[in-house]
């Protein structure tokens, strides 16, 4: 996992309450137990005017010109913001894998499914629960401006808006660790390399029939 660095990013405003993981990534697309190639069908449903399919040519496709993602004005946006209960639904693993390999780095949202929550610092992404009336202005200013951009420091804790208005956020402080180092679970276990080796190296000096 890579180390979580200060960034400005572009926002996207997906104004749903309850957006499911089905949504986020639809059943058909969960053969693959590989972590990239899902961002080009992050929300294939809302995004395309065809049923998707695992290999199919995504650039072929008619794209719904309705759906938000599709704009041009939010074309390479880093930051999504939704509305209450985002990634309810099952327990998959995979939608933080496809918003991520979208390009995803932050989603701002009134509240999340726990376990979407949790899923999402395990892959690299900032999940942010934001007060109802923070949420709502930022919908109305992304809406109002665009090429609307927050400033992210996860290290100091703060969104800043183009106007220098800074909105602090909390966050569990293993979890920002974490991120800021770039450890996942296999990350946090070889932290400890050193000392694996020497319990290893031990084990086999006195129980040598064990690894005959």
């Amino acid at each position: 996992m890579e180390k979580f660095p200060p960034f400005t990013g572009l926002v996207a405003p997906l104004d749903r309450n309850n957006v499911d993981t089905d949504a986020i990534i639809p059943k058909q697309f969960l053969k693959s137990i590989r972590r990239s190639g899902f961002g080009p069908n992050a929300f294939d449903e809302w995004r395309y005017l065809d049923r998707g399919e695992p290999g199919g040519d995504n650039a072929i496709r008619p794209k719904n010109p309705n759906f938000v993602l599709n704009q041009e004005r939010y074309q390479g946006a880093s930051i999504l913001l939704a509305r209450a209960n985002f990634g309810c639904g099952s327990s998959r693993e995979h939608a933080p894998w496809a918003l991520a390999d979208y390009g995803f780095k932050v989603i701002l949202a009134e509240s999340f499914a726990d376990i979407f929550f949790n899923n999402c610092f395990k892959n690299g992404l900032l999940p942010l629960v934001l007060p109802k009336a923070e949420i709502d202005a930022l919908f109305g200013l992304v809406e109002a401006t665009p090429g609307f951009a927050l400033a992210v420091d996860l290290a100091a804790q703060t969104l800043t808006r183009p106007d220098s208005v800074a909105l602090p956020f909390s966050v569990d402080s293993f979890r920002k660790e974490c991120l800021l180092n770039g450890w996942d679970d296999i990350g946090l276990t070889l932290r400890h390399a050193d000392v694996i080796r020497a319990f290893e190296e031990e084990r086999k000096e006195k129980f040598p029939w064990l690894f005959a």
